[in-house]
């Protein structure tokens, strides 16, 4: 998809490339806290015995005891405590929306400081600065027992790791030929650094009793009819795979893309100045990821970055936090406007954009009947992303119950045939985040386990 964008110049051509200025603009974006920071912050923290920062975090950690962990000089002691809830804790303390989950429920912010305890960079400073000698986790007694996951994303990660802790063998079947998913394609490149994600999977992985199959996309060359027959247990963890279109005439022309494809390119690319960059563009969405997009074109040297969203500010799901990083990078932000028609130029590429004005009405959004336009050389689509359906289309993948497009599961992850199971973005219930994708597969295996437990006792 990034030959939508060839007839752009790379970063390198345009007038603002300097290589360390570019080299600067994707490094560490909140760098960690140095040691001494890091236990006078964990000082700070009351230890609540019931905690609401515990509350609010989906994975469940026990983040007075690690962070009182911390304050001991327990380094290792304070990552396994995080680890033991949540085996990805290292890249959740660099893409978590803390700010909006723990930190924003922590009771500090209630006192005369009025700021909450740094809880993401402590996550982060226990489980970059933990030294064990082996795998904290060790495997348990063989059962002999095999369940295949599909995806080796956040959700497929996490459950394969809890399996293999409980004896079990687990092949991974990824489309992709990197494992990670989101964390290795899809997080902007100033927020996961230094190849932290390959890092990260490769630690996993030390568990042991995991393998994984690259290039096996569910749909094409993998079926689920297959893997049903094969092994004891299947495990989903499909994400969302297809970005929605905006409908309108000119959507494949060139200079039109998902915004995912771009920053899954970026995010690969080992030279930051050979991609295309538009001088003049326009991100199309609301979320995280519009955020991202925005971001980063304006730090490979667009001079002019806007981001479009339908509704106002108020109801955009990026955080007040993301919202601020675009803002600092002089991102324009344009609101109540909804996208009405693109505009080409004499060689059929992207020369802009038309939109509606909007507003709301009796809690329905509708046009005001004026419209403005605005020029760019790029568009990019960060309106979400669905479920890709052709990945459950034989017969058997067919019975899956769905919820709207994505599957249905009920309290235990489990789908609608028997022994399969499935969790993260392509599940209904959830909030799309890494973390709730983590819990979605610890819980799946511990689901899985006790099924298979109790089918054994009854033979």
């Amino acid at each position: 998809m990034t030959s939508q964008l060839n007839h752009l110049p790379s970063a390198k051509e345009v007038g603002t490339y300097d290589p360390a200025t570019l080299a600067s603009n994707f490094s560490d974006l909140h760098p960690p806290l140095p040691h001494r920071q890091a236990m006078i912050e964990s000082q700070r923290c009351l230890y609540c015995f019931d905690a609401p920062c515990v509350e609010a975090c989906p994975s469940e950690i026990d983040i007075p005891s690690f962070i009182r962990q911390i304050s001991e000089n327990n380094i290792n002691g304070a990552a396994e405590t995080i680890l033991e809830a949540n085996i990805l804790g290292g890249s959740c303390a660099r893409v978590c929306p803390t700010e909006i989950l723990c930190e924003r429920s922590c009771v500090r912010n209630h006192d005369a400081e009025c700021q909450p305890v740094l809880i993401g960079l402590l996550q982060r400073h226990a489980t970059d600065n933990m030294q064990f000698d082996g795998h904290p986790f060790k495997r348990a007694a063989t059962t002999g027992r095999h369940i295949a996951v599909v995806g080796a994303g956040p959700a497929g990660l996490a459950c394969a790791h809890r399996l293999a802790m409980l004896g079990h063998q687990v092949t991974i079947f990824e489309a992709e030929q990197k494992p990670g998913g989101l964390n290795e394609y899809g997080i902007a490149r100033y927020k996961m650094t230094d190849d932290f994600a390959r890092k990260e999977v490769e630690f996993l992985l030390e568990i042991g009793g995991i393998d994984i199959q690259y290039g096996q996309r569910l749909g094409d060359n993998l079926e689920l009819a297959a893997l049903h027959q094969q092994y004891d247990s299947v495990f989903l963890g499909l994400g969302l795979g297809t970005s929605r279109a905006l409908g309108l005439t000119g959507d494949e022309a060139p200079g039109l893309m998902p915004a995912v494809d771009y920053i899954k390119t970026l995010r690969q690319t080992d030279d930051l100045g050979s991609l295309a960059v538009a001088k003049r563009c326009i991100v199309i969405g609301a979320g995280n990821t519009a955020i991202d997009m925005a971001t980063q074109m304006a730090r490979l040297g667009a001079t002019e970055v806007t981001l479009v969203y339908r509704r106002g500010v108020e109801a955009m799901s990026a955080t007040d936090h993301e919202q601020e990083i675009a803002k600092a990078n002089g991102v324009r932000m344009v609101t109540w406007a909804q996208p009405d028609d693109i505009l080409l130029d004499s060689q059929g590429r992207v020369a802009g954009m038309r939109f509606a004005k909007t507003q709301e009405q009796a809690g329905q959004l509708t046009a005001t009947g004026d419209t403005f336009e605005i020029a760019a050389d790029a568009i990019f689509k960060a309106i979400g992303q669905g479920f890709e359906g052709t990945s459950l289309r034989d017969a058997t993948a067919a019975e899956l119950a769905r919820d709207g497009e994505r599957i249905q599961v009920d309290d235990m992850l489990r789908t609608s045939l028997p022994n399969v199971y499935a969790g993260g973005d392509c599940v209904k219930p959830g909030q799309d985040l890494t973390v709730q994708a983590v819990q979605h597969g610890k819980l799946a295996a511990h689901a899985i386990h006790q099924a298979l437990v109790a089918k054994q006792e009854a033979a």
